[in-house]
């Protein structure tokens, strides 16, 4: 139970809480230029996860065909 208690979701008041933070830290002229950075952060992160699964897929088709031709020549006479 007093796991629930530290890592529970903010509640409707603690939030009020954290935008009167963020309003204060960040000013109101601050935040829309917070936000862009913080999207185009998020878009970047999601192109390099693409790009490192898509390297990982190539790798594995590689090895794969590279395994099939050796077999395919070690087989034939």
């Amino acid at each position: 139970m007093f796991t629930n208690l530290l890592f529970g979701m903010p509640g409707g008041s603690e939030w009020i809480l954290i935008v009167l933070a963020v309003l204060i830290l960040f000013g109101g002229r601050k935040i829309p230029e917070f936000m862009r950075g913080l999207g185009k952060g998020i878009r970047e992160f999601n192109d390099a996860k693409e790009n490192v699964k898509k390297e990982i897929e190539e790798g594995i088709s590689d090895k794969e065909v590279k395994k099939t031709t050796t077999t395919s020549t070690t087989i034939q006479p």
